[in-house]
């Protein structure tokens, strides 16, 4: 149940966010992943929704959430600002979903989604940055809340209609 001073957050693709216990940020994920950050004492959290694991050219302007190594860095610095170690975080990882099952024998296709995932782990452990859970890879979509006063964090991965067709009638995707 939602309460009257609850306030929900929805990422966009290349956005993050930074908020207290009275916050709620949602999500939806496919290739993207989310990367959580919770501080249990402080109940102070940052999620973000990057697309790529990082820029394919060295461009020197402003850090963009649209790059995993870039939104961890725009979260570090906003937790900072509230007073937050982001060491002394706890992460969470999430999505990195294959969207697109049928096209697995197109080298991109399939990879996006597991490139991401696997950058936001080392990301958070050259960062020396716990991660307690995560839930990546697989077939489709993610739909992500978390709740950053009590740290939990929801996930629910639905697949593609195609895949759910052909897997009713027996037919492999």
């Amino acid at each position: 149940m939602i309460s009257a001073d609850e306030i929900i957050v929805f990422l966009n693709p290349g956005e993050y966010f930074v908020g207290d216990a009275r916050h709620r940020i949602r999500t939806l994920l496919g290739s993207c992943v989310s990367i959580t950050l919770w501080h249990p004492e402080l109940r102070i959290g940052a999620m973000s929704h990057f697309l790529l694991s990082e820029r394919s050219a060295k461009i020197s302007s402003p850090l963009d959430a649209r790059y995993g190594k870039e939104a961890l860095s725009l979260m570090q610095t906003e937790l900072m600002r509230h007073g937050v170690n982001p060491k002394a975080c706890t992460a969470k990882i999430f999505g990195g979903g294959d969207m697109f099952p049928q096209h697995r024998g197109m080298a991109n296709a399939a990879q996006i989604g597991r490139r991401n995932g696997e950058a936001a782990r080392s990301l958070l452990e050259a960062q020396g940055i716990r991660v307690s859970s995560e839930s990546l890879f697989g077939v489709g979509h993610r739909k992500i809340m978390f709740d950053v006063k009590s740290g939990h964090v929801w996930a629910r991965q639905v697949k593609p209609v195609e895949t759910l067709l052909n897997h009713q009638e027996g037919t492999r995707a």
